[in-house]
Protein backbone atom coordinates (compact mmCIF):
# COMPACT_ATOMS: atom_id res chain seq x y z
CA UNK A 1 0.00 0.00 0.00
CA UNK A 2 1.25 3.48 -0.92
CA UNK A 3 1.50 6.14 1.79
CA UNK A 4 0.74 8.92 0.12
CA UNK A 5 -1.01 11.09 2.36
CA UNK A 6 -4.28 12.23 0.89
CA UNK A 7 -6.78 14.90 3.06
CA UNK A 8 -9.14 13.45 4.89
CA UNK A 9 -12.64 15.02 3.66
CA UNK A 10 -16.00 15.84 5.67
CA UNK A 11 -18.90 14.36 3.60
CA UNK A 12 -20.15 11.18 1.74
CA UNK A 13 -18.27 9.80 -0.48
CA UNK A 14 -20.96 7.45 -2.97
CA UNK A 15 -19.61 4.27 -4.12
CA UNK A 16 -21.91 1.96 -6.97
CA UNK A 17 -20.75 -1.19 -4.85
CA UNK A 18 -20.28 -4.60 -7.17
CA UNK A 19 -21.46 -7.60 -6.35
CA UNK A 20 -19.11 -10.14 -4.08
CA UNK A 21 -18.20 -7.55 -1.87
CA UNK A 22 -19.88 -7.21 1.77
CA UNK A 23 -20.91 -3.38 3.20
CA UNK A 24 -17.96 -3.63 5.47
CA UNK A 25 -15.68 -4.31 2.17
CA UNK A 26 -16.54 -1.51 1.13
CA UNK A 27 -15.79 0.99 4.42
CA UNK A 28 -12.43 -0.84 4.71
CA UNK A 29 -11.46 0.26 0.92
CA UNK A 30 -11.95 3.67 1.87
CA UNK A 31 -10.17 3.58 5.29
CA UNK A 32 -6.82 2.79 3.48
CA UNK A 33 -7.34 5.05 0.94
CA UNK A 34 -7.40 8.04 3.45
CA UNK A 35 -5.75 6.33 6.59
CA UNK A 36 -8.68 6.71 9.06
CA UNK A 37 -10.58 4.55 10.78
CA UNK A 38 -13.77 6.92 11.03
CA UNK A 39 -15.61 5.95 8.40
CA UNK A 40 -19.14 4.19 8.00
CA UNK A 41 -21.71 3.55 5.55
CA UNK A 42 -25.24 4.53 5.36
CA UNK A 43 -27.45 0.91 4.98
CA UNK A 44 -26.12 -2.62 4.89
CA UNK A 45 -26.05 -4.55 1.22
CA UNK A 46 -25.71 -8.01 1.18
CA UNK A 47 -22.74 -9.10 -0.92
CA UNK A 48 -24.65 -10.52 -3.87
CA UNK A 49 -26.27 -6.68 -4.20
CA UNK A 50 -25.36 -3.93 -6.10
CA UNK A 51 -25.64 -0.10 -6.35
CA UNK A 52 -25.85 3.11 -4.26
CA UNK A 53 -24.15 2.73 -0.96
CA UNK A 54 -23.43 5.83 0.79
CA UNK A 55 -20.05 5.97 2.64
CA UNK A 56 -19.47 8.80 5.16
CA UNK A 57 -16.14 9.92 5.75
CA UNK A 58 -15.29 11.84 8.72
CA UNK A 59 -17.30 13.52 11.16
CA UNK A 60 -19.81 13.31 8.22
CA UNK A 61 -20.55 9.40 10.13
CA UNK A 62 -22.65 11.46 12.95
CA UNK A 63 -24.78 13.11 10.45
CA UNK A 64 -26.19 9.20 8.95
CA UNK A 65 -29.48 9.17 11.52
CA UNK A 66 -29.93 12.73 9.71
CA UNK A 67 -30.46 11.60 6.43
CA UNK A 68 -33.34 11.33 4.55
CA UNK A 69 -34.36 6.93 5.23
CA UNK A 70 -36.23 6.01 2.27
CA UNK A 71 -34.39 3.87 -0.11
CA UNK A 72 -35.32 2.56 -3.64
CA UNK A 73 -33.96 -0.92 -5.72
CA UNK A 74 -34.70 -2.82 -8.93
CA UNK A 75 -35.35 -6.29 -8.44
CA UNK A 76 -35.96 -9.24 -10.35
CA UNK A 77 -38.49 -12.14 -8.48
CA UNK A 78 -38.54 -16.07 -9.43
CA UNK A 79 -42.10 -17.67 -8.99
CA UNK A 80 -42.43 -21.32 -8.87
CA UNK A 81 -39.33 -21.49 -6.88
CA UNK A 82 -38.47 -21.51 -2.75
CA UNK A 83 -35.21 -21.48 -1.39
CA UNK A 84 -33.30 -21.61 2.23
CA UNK A 85 -32.08 -17.73 2.16
CA UNK A 86 -34.92 -16.43 0.02
CA UNK A 87 -33.09 -15.85 -3.17
CA UNK A 88 -31.51 -17.91 -6.10
CA UNK A 89 -28.41 -18.68 -4.40
CA UNK A 90 -30.12 -20.91 -1.65
CA UNK A 91 -30.48 -24.41 -1.34
CA UNK A 92 -34.13 -25.13 -3.06
CA UNK A 93 -37.32 -25.93 -0.75
CA UNK A 94 -39.98 -26.49 -3.44
CA UNK A 95 -40.95 -25.87 -7.33
CA UNK A 96 -44.11 -25.49 -8.52
CA UNK A 97 -46.12 -24.82 -11.51
CA UNK A 98 -46.86 -21.17 -12.27
CA UNK A 99 -50.68 -20.23 -12.19
CA UNK A 100 -51.77 -18.11 -14.54
CA UNK A 101 -51.50 -15.01 -14.18
CA UNK A 102 -52.72 -11.98 -15.69
CA UNK A 103 -50.58 -8.06 -14.99
CA UNK A 104 -53.96 -7.07 -13.80
CA UNK A 105 -54.09 -10.23 -11.18
CA UNK A 106 -50.44 -9.76 -10.58
CA UNK A 107 -50.96 -5.69 -9.30
CA UNK A 108 -53.51 -7.63 -6.63
CA UNK A 109 -51.20 -9.55 -5.41
CA UNK A 110 -48.90 -6.34 -5.34
CA UNK A 111 -51.73 -4.31 -3.23
CA UNK A 112 -50.92 -6.89 -0.33
CA UNK A 113 -47.44 -5.41 0.02
CA UNK A 114 -47.66 -1.73 -0.50
CA UNK A 115 -48.15 1.04 3.04
CA UNK A 116 -47.54 -0.38 6.24
CA UNK A 117 -47.01 -4.04 6.38
CA UNK A 118 -45.37 -7.01 8.58
CA UNK A 119 -42.71 -8.78 7.37
CA UNK A 120 -40.34 -11.40 8.54
CA UNK A 121 -37.14 -10.67 7.71
CA UNK A 122 -34.81 -13.51 6.12
CA UNK A 123 -33.15 -16.68 7.97
CA UNK A 124 -30.50 -15.54 6.54
CA UNK A 125 -29.86 -12.00 7.35
CA UNK A 126 -27.54 -9.52 9.67
CA UNK A 127 -30.46 -9.27 12.22
CA UNK A 128 -29.18 -10.58 15.93
CA UNK A 129 -30.66 -13.30 17.69
CA UNK A 130 -29.51 -13.62 21.22
CA UNK A 131 -26.03 -11.37 20.30
CA UNK A 132 -25.45 -13.06 17.60
CA UNK A 133 -26.46 -12.86 13.71
CA UNK A 134 -29.04 -14.62 11.95
CA UNK A 135 -27.07 -15.85 9.17
CA UNK A 136 -24.14 -17.45 11.72
CA UNK A 137 -27.13 -19.69 12.94
CA UNK A 138 -28.62 -20.69 9.71
CA UNK A 139 -24.86 -21.47 8.50
CA UNK A 140 -25.23 -24.04 11.80
CA UNK A 141 -28.52 -25.54 10.64
CA UNK A 142 -30.04 -24.17 13.84
CA UNK A 143 -34.27 -23.60 14.38
CA UNK A 144 -34.87 -20.33 15.18
CA UNK A 145 -37.78 -17.84 14.60
CA UNK A 146 -37.00 -13.91 13.08
CA UNK A 147 -40.05 -11.68 14.70
CA UNK A 148 -41.91 -9.59 12.20
CA UNK A 149 -41.28 -5.79 12.48
CA UNK A 150 -43.35 -3.60 10.74
CA UNK A 151 -41.82 -1.40 7.63
CA UNK A 152 -43.33 1.06 4.69
CA UNK A 153 -43.50 -0.07 1.38
CA UNK A 154 -44.39 3.73 -0.22
CA UNK A 155 -44.45 2.82 -3.64
CA UNK A 156 -44.71 -0.19 -5.85
CA UNK A 157 -44.23 -0.37 -9.19
CA UNK A 158 -44.65 -3.40 -11.26
CA UNK A 159 -42.05 -3.16 -14.28
CA UNK A 160 -42.27 -6.51 -16.20
CA UNK A 161 -43.68 -10.07 -15.89
CA UNK A 162 -43.87 -13.17 -17.92
CA UNK A 163 -46.20 -16.09 -17.34
CA UNK A 164 -43.91 -18.27 -18.82
CA UNK A 165 -40.55 -18.02 -16.89
CA UNK A 166 -42.68 -16.67 -13.66
CA UNK A 167 -40.08 -13.38 -13.70
CA UNK A 168 -41.17 -10.48 -12.14
CA UNK A 169 -39.50 -7.27 -12.64
CA UNK A 170 -40.39 -4.70 -9.74
CA UNK A 171 -38.89 -1.24 -8.59
CA UNK A 172 -39.53 -0.79 -4.69
CA UNK A 173 -39.17 2.66 -2.68
CA UNK A 174 -39.60 1.29 0.96
CA UNK A 175 -38.20 1.92 4.70
CA UNK A 176 -34.73 1.36 6.16
CA UNK A 177 -35.52 -2.11 7.54
CA UNK A 178 -37.38 -3.69 4.88
CA UNK A 179 -35.76 -6.97 2.97
CA UNK A 180 -37.30 -7.65 -0.99
CA UNK A 181 -35.75 -11.01 -0.45
CA UNK A 182 -38.36 -11.30 2.45
CA UNK A 183 -41.20 -9.65 -0.54
CA UNK A 184 -40.26 -11.92 -3.14
CA UNK A 185 -40.52 -14.94 -0.46
CA UNK A 186 -44.11 -13.71 0.56
CA UNK A 187 -45.16 -12.83 -2.80
CA UNK A 188 -44.80 -16.19 -3.96
CA UNK A 189 -46.39 -17.56 -0.60
CA UNK A 190 -49.78 -15.72 -1.34
CA UNK A 191 -49.30 -16.46 -5.07
CA UNK A 192 -49.34 -19.51 -4.42
CA UNK A 193 -46.31 -21.11 -5.89
CA UNK A 194 -43.12 -20.17 -4.07
CA UNK A 195 -40.94 -17.34 -4.58
CA UNK A 196 -37.04 -15.90 -4.63
CA UNK A 197 -35.49 -13.12 -5.58
CA UNK A 198 -33.04 -13.30 -8.52
CA UNK A 199 -30.84 -9.94 -8.43
CA UNK A 200 -31.18 -6.55 -6.72
CA UNK A 201 -29.96 -3.73 -7.50
CA UNK A 202 -30.06 -0.15 -5.18
CA UNK A 203 -30.99 2.62 -6.87
CA UNK A 204 -31.23 5.78 -4.28
CA UNK A 205 -30.23 5.29 -0.74
CA UNK A 206 -30.80 8.71 2.43
CA UNK A 207 -31.43 11.14 -0.41
CA UNK A 208 -28.55 9.52 -2.96
CA UNK A 209 -28.81 8.30 -5.84
CA UNK A 210 -27.05 5.97 -8.58
CA UNK A 211 -25.89 9.02 -10.92
CA UNK A 212 -24.05 10.81 -7.99
CA UNK A 213 -22.49 7.01 -7.16
CA UNK A 214 -18.74 5.95 -8.54
CA UNK A 215 -16.65 2.72 -8.92
CA UNK A 216 -15.61 1.86 -5.97
CA UNK A 217 -11.49 2.96 -5.54
CA UNK A 218 -8.60 1.28 -4.45
CA UNK A 219 -5.45 2.37 -2.26
CA UNK A 220 -3.59 2.65 -5.94
CA UNK A 221 -6.24 4.47 -7.72
CA UNK A 222 -7.09 7.97 -6.18
CA UNK A 223 -7.69 9.96 -9.56
CA UNK A 224 -11.05 8.07 -8.42
CA UNK A 225 -11.52 10.27 -5.64
CA UNK A 226 -11.58 13.91 -6.20
CA UNK A 227 -12.98 16.61 -5.11
CA UNK A 228 -16.25 16.57 -7.08
CA UNK A 229 -16.83 12.89 -5.64
CA UNK A 230 -17.07 14.29 -2.33
CA UNK A 231 -20.72 15.43 -1.42
CA UNK A 232 -21.03 18.26 0.70
CA UNK A 233 -22.64 17.39 4.18
CA UNK A 234 -24.98 20.91 3.60
CA UNK A 235 -26.31 19.13 0.50
CA UNK A 236 -26.75 15.96 1.61
CA UNK A 237 -29.27 17.54 4.18
CA UNK A 238 -31.43 19.94 2.26
CA UNK A 239 -34.32 18.47 3.75
CA UNK A 240 -33.81 20.05 6.70
CA UNK A 241 -34.47 23.72 7.34
CA UNK A 242 -31.14 25.65 8.34
CA UNK A 243 -30.25 28.57 10.63
CA UNK A 244 -26.74 30.38 10.01
CA UNK A 245 -25.30 31.87 13.02
CA UNK A 246 -24.82 35.55 13.20
CA UNK A 247 -23.24 36.93 16.47
CA UNK A 248 -20.28 36.02 18.05
CA UNK A 249 -21.84 35.16 20.94
CA UNK A 250 -24.18 32.60 19.06
CA UNK A 251 -20.91 30.84 17.82
CA UNK A 252 -19.56 31.55 21.45
CA UNK A 253 -22.20 29.27 22.48
CA UNK A 254 -22.90 27.13 19.86
CA UNK A 255 -19.21 25.86 20.66
CA UNK A 256 -19.84 25.10 24.10
CA UNK A 257 -23.17 23.07 23.01
CA UNK A 258 -24.81 25.91 25.09
CA UNK A 259 -28.53 26.77 23.87
CA UNK A 260 -29.27 29.80 21.75
CA UNK A 261 -32.43 32.40 21.75
CA UNK A 262 -33.13 32.20 18.02
CA UNK A 263 -36.06 33.66 16.34
CA UNK A 264 -37.94 31.14 14.63
CA UNK A 265 -37.97 33.72 11.88
CA UNK A 266 -34.65 33.12 10.89
CA UNK A 267 -35.32 29.09 9.95
CA UNK A 268 -34.13 28.96 6.13
CA UNK A 269 -35.58 25.94 4.06
CA UNK A 270 -38.53 24.36 2.62
CA UNK A 271 -40.26 23.71 5.92
CA UNK A 272 -39.96 27.16 7.45
CA UNK A 273 -42.45 28.71 6.28
CA UNK A 274 -44.98 25.80 7.09
CA UNK A 275 -43.44 25.48 10.40
CA UNK A 276 -44.06 28.85 11.51
CA UNK A 277 -47.80 27.79 11.46
CA UNK A 278 -46.97 24.34 13.01
CA UNK A 279 -45.94 24.63 16.58
CA UNK A 280 -44.66 23.70 18.89
CA UNK A 281 -41.71 22.71 17.15
CA UNK A 282 -40.28 20.13 19.67
CA UNK A 283 -37.95 17.39 18.21
CA UNK A 284 -37.83 19.24 14.99
CA UNK A 285 -34.55 19.51 13.68
CA UNK A 286 -32.45 21.90 11.97
CA UNK A 287 -28.74 22.39 10.59
CA UNK A 288 -26.34 24.91 11.85
CA UNK A 289 -24.50 27.00 9.39
CA UNK A 290 -21.31 29.59 9.90
CA UNK A 291 -20.38 30.85 6.42
CA UNK A 292 -21.52 28.52 4.49
CA UNK A 293 -20.23 25.67 6.28
CA UNK A 294 -22.08 22.93 8.46
CA UNK A 295 -21.06 23.44 11.98
CA UNK A 296 -23.66 21.03 13.44
CA UNK A 297 -27.06 20.04 14.43
CA UNK A 298 -29.65 21.48 16.29
CA UNK A 299 -32.88 20.76 17.93
CA UNK A 300 -35.73 23.15 19.03
CA UNK A 301 -36.33 23.68 22.85
CA UNK A 302 -39.45 25.64 22.20
CA UNK A 303 -40.34 28.48 19.67
CA UNK A 304 -37.45 30.62 20.40
CA UNK A 305 -34.53 28.59 21.77
CA UNK A 306 -32.23 26.38 20.08
CA UNK A 307 -29.96 23.38 21.63
CA UNK A 308 -27.56 21.89 20.57
CA UNK A 309 -27.50 18.08 19.05
CA UNK A 310 -24.04 17.70 17.11
CA UNK A 311 -21.52 20.19 17.49
CA UNK A 312 -18.48 20.29 15.14
CA UNK A 313 -16.35 22.90 16.62
CA UNK A 314 -16.41 22.34 20.45
CA UNK A 315 -14.58 24.65 22.84
CA UNK A 316 -11.19 23.00 23.43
Amino acid sequence: MTNKTVEVPFGFLIIDKPAGLTSHDCVQKVRKIFGIRRVGHGGTLDPNVTGVLPIAIGNATRLIPYLEGSKTYYGTIQLGKKTTTDDISGSTISQSDIPDLSKIKLEKYLDNFRGIIDQQPPQVSSIKINGERAYKRHRRGEDFTIASRKVEIYDLKLIKFNNCSGIVEIIVDCSSGTYIRSLARDLGEIIGCGGCLINLRRLQALGFTEKQAIKLPDENNYGLVNKTSIINPIDALKHLDKINLCTEEEISYWSNGRSINCPLERLEGIQSKKKLHELPLSKSLVAIHLNETLIGIGEWESSSILHPKIVFNPKQ
